[in-house]
C-alpha cells in the first residue's frame, strides 16, 4: 500500500509540474521585447544613477540607471561598453510645481527602456538588445525596430549610447 501512495503522490506532483510549465513559460517569453528578448532587470531600482534628462518633445523627465559593469565603464572612460553593460531609462512625464514657474517633478511613469550589451547575440545591432515598457509590459515589434536605427544614427560615436555619465 506504501509503495502505491508513493507512485500516486509522484504522479501527482509529475502532473502538477508539466501543467505549469506553459504558464510559466508563457509568462518568461511575455516579459521579453519582441526581436531582442530583452527582459526589465531585476534589482534595477537599486543600480547607480548615470545621468537624469530631460526630453521636451515628450514633455518628460528621465533617468537612466546602469549595472555595476555600465558604471565601471564609465568611470574608467571606456570608449566602448563591455559585454554585461546593462543600462536601464526611467521615463515620467513632468510635472509643474505649483508657484515656481519653470519647476518640475516627475509625473506619471510613461515607460522603462533598457540596453544590454552582449557581442555576439546582439552583432547586427552593434552589440546592444533593446526593450522597451509600458506598465511592464513589452511593447510591439514595430517599436523595437526602430530603436537600433535611432541609436545608429544619433550616437554611434559614443557605443551606440546617447546618455554620457553625469560628474
Amino acid at each position: 500500500m506504501r509503495q502505491v501512495l508513493k507512485w500516486a503522490v509522484a504522479a501527482i506532483a509529475v502532473s502538477c509540474i508539466t501543467a505549469s510549465l506553459p504558464f510559466a513559460v508563457g509568462h518568461a517569453d511575455d516579459a521579453a521585447s519582441p526581436i531582442f528578448g530583452v527582459t526589465i532587470p531585476a534589482g534595477y531600482r537599486d543600480w547607480k544613477l548615470i545621468a537624469p534628462g530631460e526630453e521636451t518633445g515628450l514633455d518628460e523627465l528621465r533617468s537612466v540607471l546602469g549595472n555595476a559593469t555600465a558604471v565601471k565603464a564609465y568611470q574608467d572612460g571606456a570608449a566602448r561598453f563591455p559585454d554585461g553593460t546593462e543600462l536601464v531609462k526611467l521615463a515620467w512625464k513632468r510635472k509643474p510645481v505649483a508657484g515656481l514657474k519653470g519647476a518640475f517633478v516627475t509625473g506619471p511613469a510613461t515607460t522603462v527602456q533598457v540596453m544590454v550589451k552582449d557581442s555576439a547575440r546582439y552583432a547586427s545591432t552593434g552589440g546592444w538588445g533593446f526593450g522597451r515598457f509600458i506598465d511592464g509590459k513589452p511593447v510591439d515589434a514595430a517599436q523595437h525596430e526602430t530603436c537600433f536605427a535611432c541609436h545608429q544614427a544619433h550616437a554611434s560615436d559614443y557605443d551606440f549610447v546617447f546618455t554620457h555619465y553625469a560628474h
